[in-house]
């Protein structure tokens, strides 16, 4: 259903991605949500799952397309704030090493045209509820608040010179959810239920 050089162009894509991101910030990094969206989508194409699919479009769909309009808004008004694109205009990485971050204009494109070709797997939520606890968890306690992945330990892409306390790690376990994963996947259910009905 989906085709051969689709799967292995992208499979190539995100290997490449990962193997760079692992020598310059280390495997901490796959515990963006963007990065566990990246990887997610290789089994999801091999496998054809619309489950896999549907779990990175509850869960990353949302963030993806606000990367997307922050980076649109940002090369058309030259607005130039930190907010979730500002290190791709940092001129202290090489421009390579920010190119490889437009892979965040790919992911939304695939996993919407996906969910398109395989429909929309209604039990994504609970498992993007587990997993997304998973990844915020493991972000708050094995990772640098430096790098303050997923946003664990402050509010905002800057660094942070402490780990946050486990009441602000428990708020975003349940801000996640409520401001993005719930409504995503009701969104989704309620689209693709009236697609079904045409």
């Amino acid at each position: 259903m989906l085709p051969l050089w689709l799967k292995l162009a992208y499979t190539a894509m995100a290997a490449g991605i990962l193997v760079v991101y692992w020598f310059r910030y280390g495997p901490a990094n796959y515990l963006w949500l963007s990065d566990v969206a990246l990887i997610l989508l290789v089994p999801a194409l091999w496998l054809e799952s619309a489950l896999l699919t549907s779990v990175v479009a509850a869960g990353t769909l949302a963030l993806e397309l606000f990367w997307v309009v922050d980076l649109l808004a940002r090369l058309l008004f030259g607005h130039r704030s930190e907010g979730l694109t500002g290190y791709m205009f940092d001129d202290r990485r090489p421009p390579w090493l920010r190119g490889l971050s437009l892979y965040h204009l790919v992911l939304p494109a695939l996993t919407i045209w996906m969910l398109l070709v395989l429909g929309y797997d209604t039990r994504a939520l609970p498992v993007m509820l587990i997993l997304g606890w998973i990844v915020l968890a493991a972000s708050w306690r094995f990772t640098d608040p430096q790098k303050n992945i997923n946003w664990v330990h402050g509010l905002g892409g800057g660094p942070r010179s402490a780990r946050a306390s486990p009441g602000r790690l428990l708020a975003l376990m349940c801000a996640y959810p409520l401001l993005v994963w719930l409504p995503t996947h009701w969104l989704l259910a309620w689209l693709f239920v009236r697609m079904g009905s045409e």
